[in-house]
């Protein structure tokens, strides 16, 4: 029963509050205009800006936001306990993460859909503009890199689920030239593609699983997937990235519905108990492990608050909402949603797990029950080095068939439900990553003169390139491609660091608008804090820290993390030399655009 009220509590929690603190936000804080120019209008070019209903527009958004993160990182955090972890996750979406993505979306809206990279250059300096375009490439570096690697291993470890993934591509084509060529409806071939999507499922898991590369596997699709990227992002939107993200968006609804279906028929028939399948604060940690101050703040991105989400909400989506009216139903609430995923992540890899897990081969094996099946993901007598990212996304791949599985659904049908709806949400998020990195070496190249990196494919390359090579990091294994867990904190860090400067952006926006400015400004301080202590501790602590480590030197995340440090720094100094002097000062416009434009 307990299992039950945690998922129904939060639940509600987060209804209540869209309603409440996100309508307060909507409408008393940015007053969003319904009459409002948005640039989908403004500057309609039919790539990039195009105007999108709202429903549309979320599904993009949503799953581009979504991805792997508010997965991965409730998997991995869960080893402290799920406690610490629900508590980060509800408080976090509600007064954190998606004030971050409204605000961002809003203040975007309002300045041409320009990224907040940009317009920190007007709100804050010059300086600025290139301070934090230098955090974003290095944050979207490390996205790409981990994303694309967590496809790799679900291709790996689940190769039932390749099918169902890549046909979706053509599939997404073929609905994108019939809703925008021949002005078709969007809604029934979508519903038609979900039906296809389960069929290739079914087909994976009974007939043809897809695995064709044996232990490089996960370097071959990494490659792959990079190809793939490069491809993906110089694509119209309407020609794939909103399609696809149209369909995936109907595959999480079906996806949440029956994982909360399975959860409630678990949770009636006694096979669900999260206090009896996981400690609610664990005490022995495995050997290693990073402390839980100030770790389980960035471990947990996504599902509370990310900084790449300011990049989808400034980068794509205010290019495309044809009403700021719908700012709120697409920045507040897909964060929320978000927190519901994490939510159920976070009972997945508790209590479903706890529901049993088989270990050993053929005549040896066995069905572990309760806390001996937690522990077979979380261990709390190993070593932390010996940690996998295969493991921590199989804990939910696992927990949530046994979901599924309750409500009669086979137990490998359930495994590929899952596993696909892993990896096309990681895909739809590399995407998506790919086309802003994209935006962002550009106008590095633009701000900083270099010639080639202004153009759109040589742009594309490089930003492909360096994340794949990322994603190569070899682990303690020695293997390339493993270093899953060595990136993921480096992906966590970065990430809440842009957090708390996208926080400065949106602050800076309200101080010179003498709007109030508490509801940011506290949010902004723990999301540079917190990210700050924690990539301090990874680059400097004796023990594993990346610079400290006499037998294990990491030099490329050392620089990395040094390098993040110190832009952070002076983006702080910058901001600080300003805050006394900008209030009620509002920044210099946006120039006139050209009659041809309008």
């Amino acid at each position: 029963m307990e299992t039950l009220l945690i998922a129904v509590g939060s639940f509600v929690g987060f209804i209540v509050a869209y309603h409440t603190y996100g309508k307060w936000l909507a409408n008393k804080i940015f007053g969003v205009d319904p009459q409002a120019k948005v640039p989908s209008a403004e500057l309609e070019d039919g790539v990039d800006y195009v105007p999108t209903k709202k429903e549309v527009i979320f599904g993009h958004h949503f799953t581009s936001i979504a991805g792997t993160g508010p997965i991965v990182g409730p998997a991995i955090a869960v080893f402290w306990g799920w406690l610490p972890a629900l508590i980060w996750v509800v408080v976090g979406s509600i007064f954190i993460g998606a004030v971050h993505d409204f605000g961002a979306l809003v203040v975007s809206l309002r300045n041409r859909g320009q990224t907040v990279g940009e317009i920190a250059g007007r709100l804050i300096s010059p300086r600025a503009r290139l301070l934090f375009l230098l955090i974003l490439f290095a944050a979207l570096t490390v996205v790409l890199a981990i994303f694309g690697l967590v496809i790799a291993v679900i291709f790996a470890k689940y190769p039932q689920a390749v099918l169902s993934v890549w046909i979706e591509i053509p599939i997404a084509v073929l609905i994108g030239y019939h809703v925008y060529k021949q002005g078709g409806g969007l809604l029934v071939p979508s519903l038609i593609a979900l039906g296809i999507l389960y069929l290739c499922i079914y087909i994976g898991v009974y007939h043809l699983p897809i695995s064709p590369f044996g232990e490089s596997a996960v370097v071959i699709w990494t490659c792959i997937l990079m190809l793939y990227c490069f491809i993906a992002s110089i694509l119209p939107v309407w020609t794939l990235l909103q399609p696809r993200d149209y369909i995936n968006s109907h595959q999480l609804m079906l996806a949440l519905i029956l994982l909360v279906g399975g959860l409630l028929v678990a949770c009636f028939t006694g096979q669900a108990n999260i206090v009896k399948s996981a400690p609610a604060v664990a005490e022995n940690l495995p050997v290693g492990a990073p402390p839980i101050w100030p770790f389980l703040f960035i471990t947990i991105a996504c599902g509370a608050v990310s900084g790449f989400h300011c990049l989808v909400s400034s980068g794509t989506s205010s290019k495309q909402l044809e009403s700021e009216a719908d700012a709120q139903y697409v920045g507040y609430g897909a964060m929320l949603l978000e927190g519901a995923l994490a939510v159920i992540v976070i009972l997945a890899c508790c209590a479903g797990i706890g529901m049993g897990v088989n270990v050993g081969e053929g005549a040896e094996e066995i069905t572990l029950t309760g806390l001996d099946a937690w522990h077979t993901k979380y261990d709390a007598n190993g070593s932390w080095a010996g940690f996998g990212l295969t493991q921590k996304v199989a804990a939910f791949v696992d927990g949530g068939a046994n979901f599924i599985n309750a409500l009669g659904i086979p137990i490998e049908m359930a495994l590929g439900i899952v596993a696909v709806l892993v990896a096309s949400f990681a895909a739809t998020t590399l995407d998506t990553a790919t086309r802003l990195q994209r935006y962002v070496v550009q106008e590095i190249g633009s701000t900083m003169s270099i010639e080639p990196l202004k153009n759109k494919y040589l742009a594309t390359s490089f930003a492909v390139i360096l994340g794949g090579a990322m994603a190569m990091i070899p682990g303690p294994s020695g293997a390339m491609g493993t270093g899953g867990l060595l990136l993921w904190p480096l992906f966590g860090a970065t990430n809440q660091l842009l957090a708390g400067l996208a926080f400065m952006v949106i602050v800076f926006y309200l101080w010179r608008r003498n709007k109030p400015i508490w509801f940011v400004a506290i949010p902004m301080a723990i999301m540079l804090i917190m990210p700050a202590w924690a990539l301090s501790w990874q680059l400097f602590n004796g023990e594993t820290g990346w610079l400290a480590s006499a037998d294990n030197k990491n030099y490329l995340l050392g620089f990395i993390g040094i390098g993040t440090l110190c832009l952070q720094v002076w983006m702080i100094f910058e901001g600080l030399l300003l805050l006394p002097r900008s209030r009620g000062v509002l920044e210099q416009a946006l120039p006139p655009l050209k009659s041809s434009s309008v």
